[in-house]
């Protein structure tokens, strides 16, 4: 794979934590809003402009991009984000409750994405994906990092931890208890080296910024008629993580109504649909394969046998309650546009689940195991699209700790 060290935009360290934001896609303007009061560097004045516009301006009009625009102007000339001297890698790390993951800070090649040696496992929405090459096109910057993963080559291993024995250019921890540290790498070669071994990665979360970072490409390599394809522009911010160090968190459904059913109906239902059901008293998944029900004050172990003809997204435990239970016993039948179902990811669900059943604002609930890493590659591997709401990586990239500009003085491909 082509990943290569970058001439970044970056906050000084003791401005790090006031500049690093949540991405522009996990908080709506309200609570973009909420969460950057008082504080004029907090990064989502760029990737959430319409906090300093009118409430109810249109999310899409000129006014939000020039907006963003003039912002990221006015980090740079107020120096809270500085251009590296020279490119370079960067180690970024991750901690929360005892877990730790540590990517690779640097750029990929458009050309990779296009070939599919940057593998996706989740369609695009094209109103998502036209919002977001607007706006790196408009600040010719990646303004927020994709996270990739990869079967990490044991040099790749060792070398992270060598450095992260050192003490970290960056440290703080965020208001979601997570910290994040960060050091620059002292040898690009090290890194270029063992991942030019690599021979794929794997989009875990950023479809819509991956996809936008190739548009752009196309955009601005078709207006330059000098173009090469060694410009900056042909290259975008990413954040590349070992796959095993990865945690991924349940993604559990809620679903209002069952059907016209009661819940002996419901019983009956996934009975005859081959599930088999336990009485038991945690709504926590334990492996793959055990789905946990909450229905009528009880939680419910199901279980049902795979086929082993099964393709690698119709043995995800996701689309076996989706086949065999959520459609046609539920009559949920897409569960991307249906409302009668609502979705819940992250820390610390099960209790939530129960509580929302318990007061009526859901008639029946499930909790997922995680999708592992390995399920997700094998599914991009073969092609094909994971199921909706399948997978919950987590603690999210902070955006703003590191920017990639489409237009700087040093080319990406000069730096090598």
């Amino acid at each position: 794979m082509k990943f290569r060290p970058f001439p970044a935009l970056r906050p000084p360290a003791n401005l790090a934590s006031k500049v690093a934001s949540v991405p522009y896609d996990v908080v709506d303007s309200s609570e973009a809003r909420d969460l950057a009061a008082g504080n004029p560097r907090s990064f989502l004045h760029v990737i959430k402009p319409e906090i300093d516009l009118p409430e109810g301006t249109d999310l899409y009009s000129d006014a939000i991009y020039n907006k963003a625009a003039e912002n990221f102007q006015l980090f740079q000339t107020n120096g809270w984000l500085r251009r590296e001297a020279k490119p370079a890698f960067f180690l970024y790390r991750q901690e929360i409750d005892g877990h730790s993951q540590a990517g690779w800070v640097g750029v990929c090649h458009t050309e990779d994405y296009e070939q599919d040696l940057i593998k996706k496992h989740e369609r695009t929405l094209q109103k998502k994906e036209d919002d977001r090459t607007r706006h790196v096109a408009t600040l010719a910057a990646n303004a927020g990092p994709v996270f990739l993963m990869a079967r990490a080559p044991q040099a790749w291993k060792e070398l992270s931890e060598e450095l992260q024995a050192a003490p970290p250019e960056v440290d703080f921890t965020g208001e979601d208890g997570v910290r994040h540290t960060v050091w620059p790498v002292p040898d690009a070669s090290a890194v270029i080296a063992f991942m030019d071994t690599v021979p794929c990665s794997y989009v875990a979360d950023g479809h819509h910024r991956s996809a936008s970072a190739a548009r752009c490409s196309k955009e601005f390599g078709g207006e330059n008629p000098d173009h090469t394809g060694n410009e900056n522009y042909n290259w975008f911010l990413t954040v590349m993580f070992a796959a095993d160090d990865l945690m991924v968190l349940p993604y559990n459904r809620l679903v209002s109504g069952l059907n016209g059913l009661e819940a002996d109906g419901v019983m009956a239902g996934l009975t005859q649909q081959g599930f088999t059901a336990q009485l038991v008293d945690s709504g926590e998944s334990t492996e793959r394969g055990d789905i946990r029900m909450y229905l009528a004050g009880s939680w419910y172990r199901l279980s049902r046998p795979v086929d082993p003809e099964a393709d690698p997204v119709q043995a995800l435990d996701v689309s076996v309650l989706q086949t065999y239970l959520l459609d046609p016993v539920l009559g949920i039948a897409d569960p991307r546009t249906d409302s009668r179902i609502s979705f819940k990811g992250g820390f610390d669900c099960v209790q939530l689940l129960q509580d929302r059943v318990n007061s009526g604002k859901a008639d029946i609930a499930f909790s997922l195991y995680p999708t592992s890493t390995e399920e997700v590659m094998d599914v991009a591997d073969a092609g094909m699209i994971m199921p909706p709401k399948s997978t919950w990586f987590e603690p999210k990239l902070k955006s703003g700790l590191f920017v990639h500009t489409l237009d700087s003085g040093t080319d990406v491909a000069d730096s090598v």
